[in-house]
């Protein structure tokens, strides 16, 4: 990221704000763009990553895995990040072209056709509940082992018990805990995870991971 002089004097603020913490550098630094982008900081005890979540991340995205999304604003979002950088194929389940399906929404049925296109892709479910969750069963079934999963959406409804059975999962991941999260959040954390794994592998010098 290109950072300008108010982008500094924000996370100086943050990190006067957050003071001592227990995140490893490279979680850290996840952590502090969300809060950067959101202003929340909350998401401090929300945030949750499983063991090498950020390591196997990293990984993929130099192997040029490709990442699928839920919702057009986390492809717009990460999209300059991608094409700057590693260059990923990246597609959204709204654009999927799916046969029709009343049981499930149009995010859902369409994350889980580009899913069997791509089982050891990336995810990243931003908005879409509905989504995570039909990625989680495509997991608990073991159709799929994607590479990385990001799962921030929000709700009111079953959105805690879908981020459950993703920690359960073994899947390397990072979710929200709890009823917050939005696409904002899960950009961020891309577009992070994108700074430091073009530190650790696509360019020279030592990175965070």
């Amino acid at each position: 990221m290109e950072w300008h002089m108010t982008d500094a004097q924000s996370l100086g603020i943050i990190d006067r704000e957050i003071g001592e913490h227990v995140f490893s550098p490279a979680e850290y630094e996840i952590v502090r763009r969300v809060i950067y982008a959101t202003a929340d900081f909350e998401y401090k005890s929300l945030i949750r990553f499983s063991d090498q979540a950020l390591q196997a991340g990293a990984a993929a995205l130099a192997a040029r895995t490709t990442i699928v999304v839920d919702v057009p604003m986390v492809q717009v979002g990460i999209a300059p990040y991608i094409q700057n950088t590693f260059a990923n194929p990246v597609y959204c389940s709204m654009e999927a072209l799916t046969r029709p399906q009343k049981e499930k929404t149009r995010a859902a049925w369409g994350i889980e056709t580009l899913a069997h296109r791509y089982p050891e892709g990336i995810f990243v479910v931003g908005q879409s509940q509905t989504a995570l969750t039909a990625l989680v069963e495509l997991i608990e079934s073991e159709e799929i082992r994607p590479a990385l999963v990001i799962g921030t959406p929000a709700g009111f409804v079953g959105v805690d018990a879908a981020k459950a059975r993703l920690n359960d999962s073994l899947i390397p991941h990072i979710r929200v805990d709890g009823r917050k999260g939005s696409a904002v959040v899960a950009v961020a954390i891309v577009n992070g995870l994108v700074d430091l794994a073009w530190q650790a592998y696509g360019q020279e010098g030592r990175g965070l991971l």
